[in-house]
């Protein structure tokens, strides 16, 4: 009489984070993320308080680029949208923490910008969802929605352009940002140079661990067979409109929180956040890094930004668009989907040609 093993401690603490939707559920995988995790961690140590708030933007972008993994990659939403909840988030920041100054002012803050930037994507997802639009249109929606953004704020230079003693500013931007806070009155605590840089990677972590619960939960398995087959998903009884609308305004949660973490690390913002330009990054982040992985669509946004910082001009967007152009080609699904099958064709290398026996079975 058999019985099956007791699942270790190890396995029982990585069992809600594997499954089918996710790459990476072995010991190696998670033996490199804390690896990753663990470099990120001293790299304040190794270079400084101040390389560490440079680098905190990195982080802030990855986050942004995993808001556009979840929904396209497992629901099947290509969004140019991020960016605007991206910005709404950091403009509400700017807006009450200027008008507010205290810790409480920078706390409620952080509460109305993620709040704003999570209740403009459901009304936008609603209203899309719920109105039949599909495939492109949302495209083209979600770009339409950025492009507006952009072109208001930039006409906002003159002095009528204030709420209270925020000033919208223009194309000059919003100036005068506080530091990421979290307390009430004078009391508190401040998250600059290096500590904004591990708060962001404390955040950048929690959510990697927590979509990847959600996308291997019940949830998880409906968003993926909408992304797949969305007639027949309804057919099963599943209410579709409602996952994709769920989906987007978790994703527009995320961008929410990248644009807070963002405006409290340059204590500043501009209309360029809502650019074309930008609004297409965190889809080139996703088709190099691969859209089905979030891991792999931060690292994208990581390396793809730090590329740009190094080369300024035209010839930062010349590389990245070739890159971007070589992965498509040669690796449809992205560079992260890939990587799982290294250690495979290796071990398949390594072993040795099969050879036909050589002895032959002999009788009596």
């Amino acid at each position: 009489m058999s019985s099956e093993a007791t699942p270790t401690l190890t396995q029982r603490l990585r069992a809600p984070f594997e499954g089918p939707n996710t790459i990476g559920n072995s010991r190696r995988f998670w033996a490199a993320f804390a690896i990753g995790a663990a470099l990120l961690a001293i790299y304040p140590i190794l270079f400084g308080a101040y390389a560490a708030g440079t680098a905190s933007v990195f982080l802030v972008y990855a986050l942004l680029g995993a808001s556009l993994a979840f929904i396209w990659g497992f629901c099947g939403i290509l969004s140019f949208g991020q960016v605007a909840f991206f910005g709404i988030a950091g403009y509400t920041f700017g807006i009450v923490s200027i008008n507010l100054t205290s810790y409480t002012g920078a706390t409620l803050g952080i509460v109305a910008g993620i709040g704003v930037a999570t209740l403009s994507a459901a009304l936008l997802g609603y209203f899309m969802f719920y109105g039949g639009v599909r495939d492109v249109y949302v495209t083209i929606i979600t770009l339409v929605v950025a492009l507006v953004l952009h072109t208001f704020l930039g006409q906002t230079a003159g002095s009528e352009w204030a709420i209270g003693e925020a000033a919208l500013g223009g194309f000059n931007g919003m100036v005068g940002v506080p530091d990421l806070a979290i307390g009430i009155g004078e009391t508190g605590i401040e998250f600059g140079g290096a500590m904004h840089y591990y708060l962001t990677l404390v955040v950048l972590i929690l959510t990697v661990l927590g979509l990847r619960a959600l996308v291997n939960s019940q949830f998880g398995y409906a968003m993926v067979a909408t992304r797949e087959d969305e007639a027949r998903t309804e057919m099963f009884g599943y209410d579709t409109t409602f996952i994709q609308f769920v989906t987007f305004t978790i994703g527009g949660a995320i961008a929410g929180a990248s644009g807070v973490l963002f405006v409290t690390w340059g204590n500043y913002i501009d209309p360029s956040e809502f650019a074309i330009t930008a609004a297409a990054m965190p889809v080139i982040w996703a088709s190099i890094g691969g859209r089905e992985s979030i891991l792999g669509t931060m690292a994208a946004a990581i390396a793809i930004q730090w590329i740009q910082l190094q080369l300024t001009g035209e010839w930062a967007l010349v590389i990245v668009g070739s890159l971007l152009i070589v992965v498509i080609l040669a690796m449809p699904d992205g560079i992260a989907p890939r990587i799982g099958d290294v250690p495979d064709a290796i071990r398949q290398y390594r072993q040795p040609a099969e050879t036909p026996a050589a002895a032959e079975e002999v009788s009596d």
